[in-house]
């Protein structure tokens, strides 16, 4: 199954960057990830690895992810290594006006399980995309907060010079 979002910051990619590939703070913005830890030697970059869990419905699925593709400020992708079968990539670009479009795209599958498998696949679709749209979402907030914040920051150093 594969499911996708996107939504526009009003601010540059380095910004957005920043905040996407910070495994700190993906728990501040993440609708529906419960877990997100560094289970490698490097917390950032490729072949970064993580172990993530992810609230769909009652159940928390995930398991262990590798960063396969890291390109700052642009793109950012995993890939299961082990637990549920999922790739997933964020796409960071320059829009008009200075803002950025930002896209999250995961796909998922419940791999070995037959026609049952087929149906959770579609049951947890719309769950999946609610968090998808509910993380970017988030993510926006965040992302101005802190710009508005490092705005208010400079303006006050300005006056005290």
């Amino acid at each position: 199954m594969r499911v996708a979002g996107r939504v526009h910051v009003a601010a540059p990619p380095e910004a957005v960057w920043a905040i996407i590939s910070d495994p700190e703070r993906m728990l501040s913005f993440m609708s529906g990830v419960t877990r997100w830890e560094v289970a490698s030697d490097e917390p950032i970059g490729l072949g970064a690895r993580y172990r993530m869990l992810f609230r769909v419905g009652s159940a928390e699925i995930g398991g262990l992810i590798e960063i396969v593709e890291f390109h700052p400020p642009r793109d950012m992708a995993w890939t299961s290594v082990t637990g549920l079968d999922q790739r997933g990539r964020w796409r960071v670009r320059q829009a008009a006006g200075g803002r950025t479009r930002v896209e999250l795209r995961l796909a998922y599958g419940v791999a070995g399980a037959g026609p049952a498998g087929w149906i959770a696949e579609y049951v947890a679709a719309p769950i999946v995309k609610g968090h998808i749209n509910r993380s970017l979402q988030q993510l926006r907030r965040l992302v101005e907060y802190e710009q508005l914040r490092q705005r208010a920051a400079e303006r006050r150093a300005a006056r005290a010079a």
